[in-house]
């Protein structure tokens, strides 16, 4: 049964990457594995938990005689709610995040980028959206960022291939700026609930990596750009009478979010409690800031509301949350068989350099969700403090955390974001593949090195 349940994982992983083949949404995949691979666990429990759990099991019985209905018992409370447990820590982080966005932009927070990035300069338009991107993924999760920022770029540029040259280089910068804190991106989260990184020590890390692989393939853009791009007018968008926010206001609310946000690895670290909490915490923070500064933004939005950014916000995030929880889901009840730590030996034995499995893990990456990826080759190993490179923050974990990140941007769909931006900006994998996919390439390589000379 151990084989049949990793079969279901690998072949998941197979309709995974073949998404845009394939038309079958990853989430659903994800899902739909995770689901059948716990139901064929706990109908053949009990020689997974005679191997694996003997002991617990023993003290769960309490002398009572072993049965079927004890052991699903047992795999329901002492096996299964403990992953449920790791994958709703993110899920709530998630949402919290999302709600932060959500009150920002509909109280107008985000309308002065518009604004501010207007400009017929080519160049100075190219950094002004990717600096933002970069900076604003790198503290909130990378689809909330995607989205807002595809939003800012149709509003000012008016034609189609501006939008998608212009998008493809928001997209590397959101992967990037995500993948350089603990908070920007699924992954990094992940690592650090599972208390594989610290939030420091990770960020200190990636932070050069990434601004190269940031960097590097938006100034060959910029290079080749002519030096004038044809720009639209934007004017705010009508919110109401009586929601006509100050700008102190306004700045109020993004140092609460943000600030917030910085404070969330501090909060962790003094209180030991898990990082959604924290997140919460501003949240609700924010909330309060708004219902007294306007009390009446609700109720007029309902009335005047012309954006739907909040609602793509919202859908995207829901996907990406039910992706998220079946991959984890998925990923956990085959290490219960026992397969992953078989592969995990095998691995060892034949590879046995972590520089060369974060190069593999990148390549799959490529092709396979960037997540997906990494969460499947970080369940081979645990911390471990004999062993340096798995030890708490060690090169393990940053290595395949910035591969599978270089790696999701090579191709685009590779990210969730990267769908996101091919689905919306209507963006062939063709015309992807000419226009960025060496930039890419070459701006992840370069980080790539830049992290190993770090680590060695």
């Amino acid at each position: 049964m151990s084989i049949v349940i990793a079969s279901i994982l690998i072949i998941s992983l197979f309709f995974i990457a073949t998404e845009q083949w394939t038309n079958v949404n990853k989430s659903a995949v994800a899902v739909f594995a995770c689901t059948l691979g716990w139901v064929l666990y706990i109908s053949f429990g009990a020689d997974f938990v005679s191997n694996l759990h003997a002991h617990d099991y023993a003290e769960f019985l309490n002398g009572i005689q072993p049965n079927s209905i004890a052991v699903k018992h047992y795999i329901a409370q002492n096996v299964f709610v403990p992953y449920v447990g790791r994958a709703a820590e993110i899920v709530l982080f998630l949402m919290a995040t999302m709600g932060i966005v959500s009150i920002l932009h509909t109280n107008g927070c985000f309308d002065f980028l518009t604004l501010w990035i207007r400009t017929h300069n080519s160049k100075l338009l190219l950094w002004k959206l990717t600096a933002i991107s970069f900076i604003i993924s790198a503290n909130l999760d990378n689809i909330s960022t995607i989205v807002l920022m595809l939003t800012v770029t149709n509003i000012v540029l008016p034609r189609t291939r501006d939008r998608m040259l212009y998008g493809a280089m928001v997209l590397i910068a959101v992967i990037f700026g995500g993948a350089m804190t603990v908070i920007g991106d699924p992954t990094g989260l992940v690592l650090w609930n599972q208390g594989l990184i610290t939030a420091t020590g990770y960020t200190k890390t990636m932070a050069l990596p990434c601004l190269l692989a940031w960097i590097i393939p938006t100034a060959m853009v910029s290079l080749r750009l002519p030096k004038t791009v044809e720009v639209e007018h934007p004017r705010l968008p009508y919110r109401g009478d009586d929601t006509n926010m100050r700008f102190w206001q306004r700045g109020i609310m993004f140092v609460v979010a943000l600030g917030g946000l910085w404070f969330i690895p501090s909060f962790t670290a003094i209180t030991k409690l898990p990082p959604f909490l924290g997140a919460f915490c501003v949240l609700s923070l924010l909330w309060v800031v708004n219902e007294i500064f306007n009390h009446k933004l609700f109720s007029v939005t309902r009335r005047f509301r012309a954006d739907d950014t909040p609602q793509r916000m919202m859908y995207n995030t829901i996907q990406q949350i039910l992706y998220i929880v079946g991959v984890l889901l998925a990923v956990g009840v085959v290490m219960e068989t026992g397969a992953i730590a078989w592969a995990s030996e095998r691995i060892d034995s034949l590879i046995g350099n972590i520089w060369i499995v974060g190069i593999l893990s990148g390549a799959i990456s490529v092709v396979l969700d960037s997540f997906a990826s990494c969460i499947t080759m970080v369940s081979l190993h645990d911390a471990s403090t004999s062993i340096p490179y798995y030890a708490i923050d060690g090169a393990y974990w940053k290595v395949l955390s910035f591969a599978t990140s270089a790696g999701g941007s090579i191709l685009a769909f590779g990210s969730i974001s990267g769908v996101v931006y091919m689905q919306r900006e209507g963006v062939s994998l063709s015309w992807y593949i000419k226009h960025i996919t060496p930039l890419a390439l070459i701006g992840g390589g370069v980080g790539f090195i830049v992290l190993c000379l770090e680590l060695i």
